[in-house]
């Protein structure tokens, strides 16, 4: 059990209200922990999914003053930031509710900015749904940046609040034995060879880099990069991104001293001999990389937001609208989610 001084004080959304989140939050509220949670969101929601999974479940509400403490296993410390705007049935979308959604992630990140929370551990939203409600939204990586910038934390693509801290932030994905960031997120697949740019990519493995160091501690981390072509372009014959782009930006990136493997065709880059020596791969598109690392680790993965001035780590997996309520949730990408924040926070910690 840590000490007073090194408990870590975590902010939990449970993200779409019709899915599993707020099972996934019931069922952590069962465990013991190594840090206080405190769920932002309806407790009537909490308590409504208890009820149905048939877990017990104690509220608290959250009271900022008091100094960090964990709970014991059945209890849950909520802040009631917003309430649904209509109950929530398992697994039925409601439109109605983005706006809640989105003020539970307001809420968490401001709180984290303020010092109020260590850091964030995200359950799955719906991205449709919140579209569907008119709300432009296309994911947790690129809102939380908003805010941050809205909030003025974030000024510049050099730096502003901290080591690697940008308006654009990188998304990582870490499972034991392998982590694969990502240089574009969520996009069409027509659109990702026209942001694959020098000034996009050097942005990325600078904030990758950093993110290694400040979030892991690795002093010199060595980051594998996959080219974006079949076989890395086979020396132009099929695709000219990476003698044009990838491959001279790697080079002048070493001369400054970046540990930088590649541009390596991204079907070999997984293999072990590769793997073995490296702390990150780094995977052109989000269907380059991520199957294999969620092949590898699914379940136990974390999407971990690299180069904001808050910690934010989130599950792995989306809503599972199908299970929501029923008791078939998997609570392990939450649990790796909440450790691997704590770590997060301490390795910091240790930079200030």
């Amino acid at each position: 059990m840590p000490s007073k001084a090194e408990r870590r004080r975590l902010a939990l959304t449970p993200g779409e209200p019709a899915g599993i989140g707020p099972d996934l939050c019931v069922m952590a509220a069962q465990r013991p922990q190594t840090a206080e949670l405190v769920a932002v969101c309806d407790p009537e929601l909490l308590a409504e999914r208890a009820r149905l999974l048939g877990l017990p479940l104690r509220i608290e509400p959250f009271e900022p003053a008091r100094p960090a403490r964990i709970s014991p296993p059945g209890t849950l410390q909520v802040a009631a930031c917003a309430r649904l705007a209509e109950p929530s049935t398992p697994g039925e979308l409601n439109a109605v509710n983005a706006g809640y959604v989105l003020a539970t992630l307001k809420t968490a990140c401001a709180g984290c900015l303020s010092g109020e929370w260590d850091a964030l551990v995200t359950g799955p939203v719906h991205k449709g749904i919140i579209n569907d409600a008119g709300i432009a939204f296309s994911g947790h990586t690129e809102f939380l940046a908003e805010q941050c910038i809205a909030a003025q934390c974030i000024v510049s693509e050099a730096g502003g609040a901290g080591p690697g801290h940008s308006p654009t932030p990188v998304m990582l994905l870490a499972t034991p034995g392998l982590r694969v960031a990502l240089a574009t997120t969520h996009l069409p697949l027509s659109a990702v060879p026209a942001a694959i740019t020098a000034a996009r990519l050097e942005h990325i493995v600078r904030v990758l880099a950093a993110g290694l160091q400040e979030s892991f501690g690795l002093a010199q981390p060595r980051i594998l990069v996959c080219g974006l072509n079949p076989h890395a372009g086979e020396g132009g014959h099929l695709g000219h991104e990476e003698t044009e782009v990838i491959l001279p930006l790697l080079e002048r990136l070493r001369a400054e001293g970046l540990d930088l493997i590649g541009p390596l065709p991204a079907d070999t880059a997984f293999v072990p001999h590769h793997l073995e020596d490296a702390d990150a791969v780094l995977a052109m598109y989000h269907d380059q990389g991520l199957p294999v690392l969620k092949h590898r680790g699914f379940g136990r993965a974390v999407n971990v937001t690299l180069g904001l001035p808050i910690v934010r780590t989130s599950v792995d997996h989306g809503t599972a609208l199908d299970r929501a309520g029923a008791g078939g949730a998997d609570p392990g990408s939450l649990q790796a989610a909440i450790a691997l924040a704590t770590e997060i926070v301490g390795a910091r910690a240790k930079l200030r």
